[in-house]
């Protein structure tokens, strides 16, 4: 087993309440229980000594592994092939189907030989609470373990015999062709009762209703287009990460990989984002998926409710999936982090910081589509009223920015932007549904946005506009631009600015941010190109009418997903993938590139 194995060489599996990452050698090395953002229960991704795993893969060290989605699913096979036969290992963890918090989490895990003769080992160690809790291992019966802790009991069964290997468990089966042996860890509270025996019909049953589950889903998507493998991929992977209960997708499945291997950019992402989570539902809504925007828009009219009458900004950037504000970040010292990326940082600190463009994004996401629009009903409106006359008179000042930048607040020409969305998708909305609005206030904020942004975010000497004001450094977050509509994709001047970006930002056709070192943000290190901020170029460049380019920069970043189509937040210099993983930032501008592109190109041929 690779101490640390590539971060792209995983694949997902979750139940719409949490997730586990399963390496292209059988191992879970990541896994958080009962909910995204609770405490590990495997982390070897983390520390491969102390952060426990479950491996379950053939012990031939000649065996070729590959690792690849059943069709339009989230269940997951690993394929091992060797001179004496061929074995396969498929992941799934049944999907949360009423959106009722449960401490109950199962991950079934079944071994099939489908040729020859295969020796499958299974080892699982669980290490919980980040590795700081120790297990109590009752061995039931041959087939039946509980590792139990304070908090957290954990209960694997198979339909092969366990034995002890001391706080642990491990196992050997062998199996001749056609033969299934199935294994069933399943996470509860502390005084869970032992789950019913597993047989190997049982295992194969839960199986194909996973497998019925997501391919129902993905039949209802309305897209048509000329990728459906990675477009129907990425709303799989967003559907992965939405907390089903609330409706609140999580940026990503992960916390703390690296976006430079030994750096200190390692982050939590495991929580809601209004930024991220509305432009996943947008990007969900615009394939057809309505259910998932609806929930998203209760979840976000919930979270104004709570801030009625409060003094303060009406939204925190970011929440637990049950919408608690409180993220409080803690370094865990114990953890080496990925091949030595320290710290380990569980929780996130930029959940006080003051980001203006989250509202632009919220309106953005919710504007789209009638019975999204109507969701909220009178009250919500009120809430959303509200919260425009607060940003009427908020909007003009300093902010962190969308990069959650730690070297202070400055005039972010992005949050300007995004204010300006907010306006002018709220007066939309209230034109179009005839609610009560102060609109002559709105109209004058979004026009005054207009002229101070194109006054003064921008730069002569770069001809184009800037990320923020005063400076000369360029930011790809405006590469939003022409798609929200505050200038249109030919625009001369938003032309001279996608110039300047390709000459400053672009290299081989992947965008960074920014260049930390022209603009400093209070972090030491440098990160890799940003796939989000790529697949907005492919949207930009195709509104300015380069589709051309847009197409070629399109396909040649899929070059970059992993072998099941998934990606992490950032592209290093070697292609490898950085970052938390699966990032929804990613998969949710791989969906709004590729519907872009292809109206594009349907324009081209009409």
């Amino acid at each position: 087993m690779d101490r640390y194995p590539p971060i792209a060489d995983h694949g997902l599996v979750g139940d719409l309440q949490t997730a586990a990452l399963v390496s292209d050698q059988g191992v879970v090395d990541w896994f958080a229980a009962p909910r995204f953002d609770s405490p590990s229960v495997f982390a070897a991704l983390l520390d491969h000594d102390r952060g426990g795993y479950f491996r379950f893969a053939p012990e031939n060290g000649n065996t070729v592994c590959k690792q690849l989605y059943y069709p339009d699913t989230a269940v997951l096979v690993t394929r091992f092939m060797s001179p004496d036969g061929v074995g396969e290992i498929f992941d799934c963890m049944p999907p949360d189907r009423i959106g009722v918090p449960t401490d109950q989490h199962v991950l079934l895990r079944g071994a099939r030989a489908v040729r020859g003769t295969v020796r499958f080992t299974l080892e699982c160690r669980p290490r919980f609470d980040y590795a700081r809790s120790t297990h109590r291992l009752d061995l039931r019966d041959s087939t039946t373990a509980a590792f139990r802790t304070p908090n957290v009991t954990a209960h694997l069964q198979s339909t092969f015999p366990l034995r002890q290997d001391g706080a642990d468990v491990r196992a050997e089966v062998t199996l001749s062709s056609g033969e299934v042996a199935a294994a069933v860890f399943t996470v509860d509270g502390p005084d869970a009762d032992t789950p019913p025996p597993v047989t190997v019909d049982t295992a194969l049953g839960r199986f194909w209703d996973v497998v019925e589950f997501w391919q129902h889903w993905v039949r209802s998507s309305h897209y048509h287009g000329r990728w459906p493998g990675p477009v129907h991929r990425s709303a799989i992977t967003l559907k992965l990460l939405t907390y089903a209960p609330t409706g609140a997708p999580v940026a990503a499945a992960t916390m703390g990989l690296p976006e430079q291997i030994g750096g200190e950019r390692n982050w939590d992402y495991r929580y809601t984002w209004v930024r991220d989570g509305s432009l996943s539902v947008r990007a969900l809504l615009d394939l057809g998926f309505a259910e998932e925007a609806a929930r998203f828009t209760h979840w976000l009219g919930d979270r104004l409710q709570a801030r009625e009458g409060v003094d303060g900004e009406p939204l925190q950037i970011m929440y637990r999936v049950d919408g608690d504000p409180e993220l409080p970040e803690q370094v865990l010292p114990h953890l080496e982090g990925y091949r030595g990326s320290y710290p380990v940082r569980a929780g996130n600190a930029a959940a006080d910081q003051l980001q203006l463009d989250i509202y632009g994004e919220a309106l953005y996401a919710v504007s789209e589509g009638r019975e999204i629009a109507t969701v909220a009903g009178y009250h919500g409106w009120k809430n959303l009223a509200r919260t425009l006359d607060w940003l009427a008179d908020s909007w003009d000042r300093p902010d962190e920015g969308v990069w959650e930048t730690r070297g202070g607040r400055k005039d972010f020409t992005f949050s300007r932007v995004m204010a300006w969305v907010a306006f002018d998708r709220g007066l939309r909305l209230a034109a179009e549904y005839s609610r009560p609005a102060d609109a002559a206030r709105w109209t004058a904020a979004r026009d005054t946005i207009l002229d101070q942004v194109m006054e003064r975010a921008w730069n002569e000497k770069e001809q184009a506009l800037v990320q923020h004001y005063g400076s000369d450094v360029l930011d790809a977050s405006l590469l939003l631009v022409p798609r929200v509509g505050f200038l249109a994709g030919r625009t001369l001047s938003w032309l001279q600015t996608l110039d300047a970006m390709d000459r400053t930002l672009v290299s081989d056709s992947l965008v960074y941010r920014y260049d930390p070192a022209a603009s400093p943000d209070g972090l030491r290190g440098s990160e890799g190109t940003f796939s989000l901020c790529t697949f907005l170029y492919v949207d930009a460049l195709a509104r300015a009418g380069r589709v051309r380019p847009a197409r070629y920069a399109f396909e040649k970043m899929q070059t970059y997903a992993n072998h099941v189509g998934l990606f992490a937040e950032e592209i290093g210099p070697s292609g490898e993938q950085l970052g938390n993983f699966p990032q929804a930032f990613t998969h949710l501008s791989l969906i709004m590139a590729a519907t872009t592109l292809d109206d594009a190109l349907d324009q081209q041929r009409d």
